[in-house]
């Protein structure tokens, strides 16, 4: 049990946040954010590093990221002060960065969070959002309005 705290606290200790993009590193910069193969000219927003981590396990995104570290919830007393949005737009304003796409979950808080900060954007840059709809194996007859309403919202071409 002993070595299991000390563990815990060394961690602690060790991990921080990214001085650029707020994910979670021992370094005071992330191995995402000084990856010179990463495209700069495209940050994704997230809410919290567990997105990250979710995203980069598709292994299909090959820009940065940006970690707000929550959601606008005024029922909770969290505002936009209390996120990291300031950094983000210093970062597209002074980078040269073609597109912010908003990959927050589409609840009352992600929707606040993600206009908010589209508004404030969209002056700079091109926001985008995520696509929502049918997880893989899921049926129509049980999918609720609403992941219907985005799944239709979301759809592209076909590729064959």
């Amino acid at each position: 049990m002993r070595e299991l705290a000390q563990a815990l606290l060394e961690a602690k200790q060790q991990v921080g946040y990214c001085s650029v993009c707020y994910h979670l590193s021992a370094e005071e910069v992330c191995d995402i954010c000084r990856a010179p193969s990463r495209d700069s000219a495209t940050i994704c927003v997230v809410a919290d590093s567990r997105d990250v981590i979710a995203i980069e396990k598709t292994r299909e995104y090959q820009g940065k990221y940006h970690v707000l570290g929550g959601l606008i919830s005024p029922m909770e007393g969290i505002g936009p002060d209390q996120l990291h949005i300031t950094p983000l737009i210093r970062r597209v304003n002074q980078q040269d960065v073609k597109e912010v796409i908003m990959a927050i979950s589409p609840s009352v808080e992600g929707e606040t969070t993600t206009l908010y900060i589209g508004k404030l954007l969209q002056p700079f840059t091109r926001v985008t959002r995520i696509a929502f709809g049918l997880p893989m194996g899921g049926d129509l007859e049980y999918a609720d309005e609403v992941t219907l309403a985005r799944a239709l919202e979301g759809r592209r071409d076909l590729e064959v």
